[in-house]
């Protein structure tokens, strides 16, 4: 039986910030409307978790808890669709962005 050589983790991509790595994408912000509605802000006050200010791993949901509610900042959202899943009462409408807007993926 031959050993296989297993597979490496490049060296520059390990402990890499997200950050980081979000160098590769670039943002096209569609001023008019946002792909990303709250669509009751009560059902947020209620929500004694608020499971999407941290189920969005570019971090676009924030507790604004003088104010009340959740902000939504769209134009860093890399339309993983994780928010569609980690709201409990589905209370955000989530559509793709308008044709040739949102994240852009660079090459290389």
């Amino acid at each position: 039986m031959l050993a296989t050589k297993p597979e490496t983790v490049p060296p520059e991509s390990v402990g890499t910030p997200v950050e980081d790595k979000l160098y590769n994408v670039r943002f096209k912000t569609d001023e008019t409307a946002s792909h990303l509605v709250i669509v009751n802000q009560e059902l947020c006050v209620r929500c004694a978790d608020k499971p999407c200010t941290y189920f969005c791993p570019v971090a676009v949901y924030k507790w604004e808890p003088g104010v009340q509610r959740i902000t939504v900042g769209y134009e860093k959202c890399v339309e993983c669709g994780a928010c569609r899943i980690g709201c409990p009462p589905h209370n955000i409408a989530w559509r793709y962005p308008r044709g040739g807007f949102g994240c852009q993926y660079k090459n290389g």
